[in-house]
């Protein structure tokens, strides 16, 4: 009996083991790390860790952006945190409400977790549909993740942290509350979801596509010397704007065209991808998705009312 007690505890200590994000900090400018995800989808085999989340080790504490997918991620992000500085966290920035982005909020309970006030409402209304679906794509490594909103408003402009001055970009495109924030100390710019690059886009709670490349041109605009996407790898050069210039451009025509000609959603998922995106992980499978998730908005711009008064407008 004992020899079957002992076996049970290997095989769990061993599930446990297989369950450590093991994460590694790598830095990329004075003071500020990185902890660089896949570019692949959410899968049991990764954990959910697709995300890029760094720190900043600041005169008076460490800032973290973003924190990660699940509990067992944040307190991997904490560990993590706790080889490179023996520095307090002392503030938590949240780019946008996403669960790859958010959910890891549990491990900072006891610091103050900041995010745009309709980033805290989307969390509060999606959190918890968004955890169970994580839930049934990666098991296990979600064990124990509960939803924990923000606990503090964040508006646009500098706040200072030490000797590293931040300054907060309130912008819409990817989920209609997105924070850009660009450290003036280094010139690293985290652009959150705003930016992906090498890694197809993810449209479920964009305002539209329009609005997204307006950010994009905002955030080029910006004094940065390196990009930190919230998917792929950085960069210091502007080929990730560039890339999401071309890759949304693309997009928004292939939709209106297809509205213009009548085709149905699942013409539309077949449409080909254009040889230059061939690189950029996920197309098809986010084709897919930005289809059902956009396309019948460019099909209502094209229905035109019996009374011949403009579709837009309302009684």
């Amino acid at each position: 009996m004992r020899w079957i007690l002992l076996l049970c505890v290997g095989l769990s200590l061993a599930a446990h083991a297989d369950l450590e994000y093991a994460l590694k900090p790598r830095q990329i400018a004075d003071d500020t790390w990185l902890l660089e995800g896949s570019t692949d989808n959410f899968a049991k085999a990764n954990g959910g860790n697709i995300v890029n989340v760094a720190f900043i080790v600041t005169q008076a504490g460490v800032v973290v952006i973003d924190t990660g997918p699940s509990k067992r991620y944040g307190e991997a992000l904490r560990q993590a945190i706790a080889s490179v500085t023996a520095k307090p966290v002392i503030q938590v920035l949240l780019t946008h409400h996403h669960p790859d982005h958010a959910l890891g909020n549990q491990a900072f309970k006891d610091v103050p977790i900041g995010a745009l006030a309709d980033t805290t409402r989307l969390l509060h209304e999606q959190g918890e549909s968004m955890a169970e679906n994580l839930y049934r794509m990666v098991g296990d490594w979600m064990r124990g993740t509960e939803v924990v909103l923000p606990t503090q408003v964040l508006e646009p402009g500098v706040r200072t942290f030490g000797n590293h001055d931040l300054r907060l970009v309130a912008l819409t495109g990817h989920t209609g509350a997105d924070l850009a924030i660009l450290d003036q100390s280094t010139g690293v710019l985290f652009a959150g979801d705003l930016v992906f690059y090498q890694r197809a886009l993810t449209t479920p709670n964009s305002p539209g596509l329009a609005a997204w490349l307006a950010d994009i041109a905002t955030l080029q605009g910006l004094p940065w010397t390196i990009v930190v996407p919230g998917h792929g790898p950085i960069a210091t050069d502007a080929q990730p704007f560039e890339q999401m210039r071309d890759y949304l451009t693309w997009l928004d025509q292939l939709l209106r065209d297809g509205a213009a000609q009548g085709n149905d959603m699942s013409e539309m998922i077949r449409s080909p991808i254009p040889e230059r995106f061939a690189s950029v992980n996920l197309s098809r499978y986010e084709l897919i998705r930005s289809v059902s998730h956009l396309y019948p908005r460019y099909e209502r711009e094209q229905m035109q009312r019996v009374d011949g008064q403009s579709p837009l407008l309302r009684n």
